[in-house]
């Protein structure tokens, strides 16, 4: 036993700052603590790096394009703001007025600035149509004005293990918010990557920050900028069409020991990603922003023939109380307008948090529902996703 002691000892010798530990034992045991001074303090500095809501005021609204505005918020105290990696996303909370009645919602918006950028978020809102919160945020909101959301969330960032030093990001729509985070996150840290930026928009005037990625592209040799617009006018004289193959080939040359990310609307996402994979670019190379529910459920090889988008069904959740609600609304949307919420915060299938029990009925789960192989056994689903096919009884 006292050999063990001893070859223990020699061990934890060799440890670096072990001594220095050990003495700082001694000098507090003289001092008889029992550490109580130091409760709380580990619990306060994560909840410092990792709160669960953060409160916010407006302090600038900027109008990007005709459809777009970027809400800049700043935290209500004054203080700097938890730190973020480049991609990642807060979901805010709204109170609107839906169908007469006040709703709680909530929705994930990625955080445009910079993550050195600490005393704001940069938050760049498009408008959906149809919807209902968007309209909210865009119309109503006003400088002063106070938000609540959640702090920084995702896993849709740069990975510095990543070996590849040649970023590309494939964008559509308002998937250009996390693009613009990382490209100054990269300007403002000096960091050795090349960023190739394909950014696809339907018209012309609907090119969120074109002008500034224009001057970056020209200010700084990592960046390589193109936009491609699908419904050019007839003067527009820059690259026009879709995304193809061909296209890309065009623009990237060789995809060997590239990264990928794709941010935009499904479907453009999933015809980003079978491009890639057509160009033999690995899975692990290709990183995908999920975007929300499927626009048009109603086109997924698992809905029923029968069943017409605009059917109404019952939802009838425990205890608590029945709605009616559409086939081709994702549930916790129809809760959300009835007066009933789950705990979200991505609202594309991904985080789980507002998974529902299902007990009575059934509901698509599409391929944006990364459900758990239990979820299925035991009727949990996710509300942001899932689409009730048929009068259905939830658990909350």
């Amino acid at each position: 036993m006292p050999e063990y002691k001893s070859s223990s000892q020699s061990v934890f010798q060799q440890i670096v700052g072990y001594q220095e530990a050990l003495s700082h034992q001694e000098q507090l045991a003289l001092q008889g603590t029992n550490f109580a001074e130091q409760k709380g303090k580990v619990a306060g500095n994560i909840a410092k790096l990792h709160p669960k809501r953060l409160q916010l005021k407006v302090i600038d609204i900027i109008e990007d394009t005709p459809s777009t505005k970027t809400l800049r918020v700043a935290a209500a105290d004054g203080s700097l703001l938890p730190p973020f990696q480049a991609g990642q996303y807060i979901n805010l909370f709204v109170t609107v007025d839906a169908e007469g009645k006040a709703t709680d919602s909530a929705r994930p918006y990625a955080i445009s600035s910079s993550s050195q950028q600490r005393h704001y978020y940069d938050l760049t809102i498009k408008r959906a149509t149809p919807g209902f919160i968007t309209h909210h945020l865009l119309d109503q909101v006003k400088v002063g004005d106070a938000l609540t959301s959640t702090g920084p969330m995702g896993t849709f960032y740069h990975n510095p293990l990543f070996p590849a030093k040649e970023l590309v990001f494939l964008a559509g729509g308002s998937g250009i918010a996390p693009a613009r985070s990382m490209i100054l996150d990269i300007a403002d840290r000096n960091l050795d990557y090349t960023f190739h930026l394909i950014y696809l928009s339907s018209f012309e005037d609907d090119v969120i920050f074109d002008e500034e990625l224009k001057e970056l592209d020209a200010e700084y040799d990592f960046l390589t900028y193109h936009k491609v617009i699908s419904r050019p006018g007839e003067d527009f004289t820059g690259l026009r069409g879709r995304l193809s193959e061909e296209r890309l080939r065009e623009l990237i040359g060789s995809v060997d020991d590239k990264m990928f990310y794709l941010c935009g609307p499904t479907p453009f996402n999933e015809s980003c990603r079978d491009h890639l994979q057509a160009m033999n670019v690995k899975p692990r190379h290709i990183r995908i922003e999920a975007n929300g529910p499927p626009k048009n459920p109603e086109t997924l090889d698992a809905w029923p023939e029968q069943l017409a988008p605009a059917e109404e069904v019952t939802v009838t959740i425990q205890g608590q109380g029945s709605f009616k609600a559409r086939v081709d609304e994702p549930l916790l949307n129809s809760m959300e307008r009835n007066g009933f919420t789950a705990e979200n915060a991505c609202r594309s299938g991904e985080c789980s948090l507002c998974r529902v029990k299902v007990v009575k009925g059934s509901v698509l789960n599409p391929p944006e529902a990364h459900l758990r192989k239990t979820d299925a056994q035991y009727g949990w689903t996710h509300s942001c996703v899932a689409f009730p096919l048929e009068d259905i009884e939830i658990q909350l």
